[in-house]
């Protein structure tokens, strides 16, 4: 009599951003290959034999993150939970040697380009036959699309160039391939990520390549929305804006991260851009892209930020009325341009000054949002809670940009599903609706 066989169970907890997620994504398609049994809740230690993180080593709050999780791993392997122990991503990249020395009980750490030994490591065969295809951690009818590794930019606070390494983008061809697959699977939004999306193409092509790789993108059956993140502001590629109006499943939206707007801070940044031509710069995405939204990100409590610099901080957020806005506090890291600078300004402050920020946020949030009552937009259904369906719009990325409530007790609808709706209120930062018939 033959004994049933029992599965590897595999726990991956992916952190970070959604460019570590797409690299989770790639290897767990690997270890299914493998046949191993994936499970993605990290609270089901005791159901698992080895546990993978894919860790964030970008700014303190995801380092500290990252060690957090690991410490909780360690403890369910000395409690005899897991079998096996071990860490991959930047974290493990930036910090490989030192995590090595202080947590022996992981059995081995990764960096970001070793996805083949981790598999092997684990028992698996890596299949290159499976380049460019994903099991998916986000929800089937949406995922992310990476077009390229790295970063050539410098500037002065980030930490990822000597992660990640330079810019290398991944062919036009391969990635069509990669998207044509996610749509035969039944994704019907990605979203375009690299660490500088708008570089794409000058190492392979000589050229920016990003408006054509749009183009391509756009002519895939199945693809209904095709959202853009991380465009760099220093060589905007604008002819991208003209191929945005061309075809109707590019997202109005335009994500890029202009960090501060005082010149003097911008270059210590080494943004490569200044204050006019970064007002200038606004003012054509929104006269091309009338019916477009800009998200941004900017950071507060860069070394020499005086409060001067902050007050011009907060005016501009007041004069660009930007409809999506993310903050953060300067983060002092080691192994960037500005770590040689004198941390000159408290946490506290830091703090402060970014809650401020976003505090004016709200209200400009608010009154964009009581704008649109009234109108009718189309929504993607993401999740259902206890009352709510909850969607999106064009205008929102997933879990990080502003989401539409349709109560579910009217109608029932389905998840990953389009439909029309009707906005009937709006608060800070969520609207309200109801589906249209």
């Amino acid at each position: 009599m033959k004994t049933k066989s029992i599965p590897h169970k595999i726990g991956i907890v992916s952190l970070g951003c959604a460019k570590n997620l797409v690299d989770t994504e790639v290897l767990m398609k690997q270890l299914d290959a493998s046949s191993f049994q994936i499970i993605l809740d990290p609270s089901e230690k005791d159901r698992i034999n080895t546990a993978i993180i894919n860790t964030c080593g970008f700014i303190l709050d995801a380092k500290n993150e990252s060690v957090e999780t690991i410490l909780q791993f360690v403890k369910a392997k000395m409690d005899g939970h897991l079998q096996s122990l071990f860490v991959m991503g930047c974290l493990s990249e930036r910090y490989r040697e030192q995590l090595a020395k202080e947590l022996p009980e992981v059995d081995e750490f990764f960096g970001v380009n070793e996805l083949s030994r981790i598999v092997e490591r684990v028992g698996g065969k890596f299949r290159k036959d499976l380049l460019g295809e994903r099991m998916l951690a986000t929800p089937s009818h949406y995922s992310y699309l990476k077009i390229a590794e790295g970063c050539d930019r410098h500037c002065s606070f980030c930490s990822i160039p000597a992660i990640r390494g330079k810019h290398i983008s991944k062919p036009m061809e391969e990635i069509i391939r990669e998207a044509a697959i996610l749509a035969g699977n039944g994704v019907k939004e990605i979203n375009v990520i690299s660490q500088d999306t708008t570089y794409y193409g000058l190492d392979l092509y000589k050229k920016r390549m990003l408006p054509e790789l749009l183009e391509q993108l756009s002519g895939i059956s199945g693809l209904k929305w095709i959202r853009l993140h991380y465009t760099y502001p220093d060589g905007f590629p604008v002819e991208v804006l003209e191929v945005i109006k061309r075809h109707d499943n590019l997202c109005n939206y335009i994500d890029i991260p202009l960090q501060h707007i005082n010149s003097r801070i911008l270059n210590s940044m080494k943004r490569g851009i200044d204050k006019k031509r970064t007002l200038d710069l606004i003012s054509l995405i929104r006269r091309k892209l009338p019916e477009g939204v800009i998200r941004t990100t900017l950071i507060t409590g860069y070394p020499g930020e005086t409060t001067k610099d902050f007050g011009e901080l907060k005016e501009f957020i007041g004069l660009c009325r930007f409809d999506r806005l993310g903050v953060f506090t300067y983060s002092h890291e080691e192994g960037t341009g500005a770590y040689a600078l004198k941390n000159t300004v408290p946490d506290k402050v830091k703090q402060e000054r970014a809650a401020i920020l976003m505090e004016i946020q709200q209200d400009i949030s608010l009154g964009l949002n009581t704008g649109r009552v009234g109108t009718s937009m189309k929504v993607i259904i993401d999740r259902e809670e206890e009352e709510y369906y909850i969607g999106r719009t064009e205008f929102d990325s997933p879990e990080i940009d502003n989401e539409v409530l349709i109560l579910k007790e009217i109608k029932s609808l389905e998840i990953g599903n389009f439909y029309q709706a009707l906005i009937t209120a709006a608060d800070n930062f969520d609207l309200y609706a109801e589906i249209e018939d």
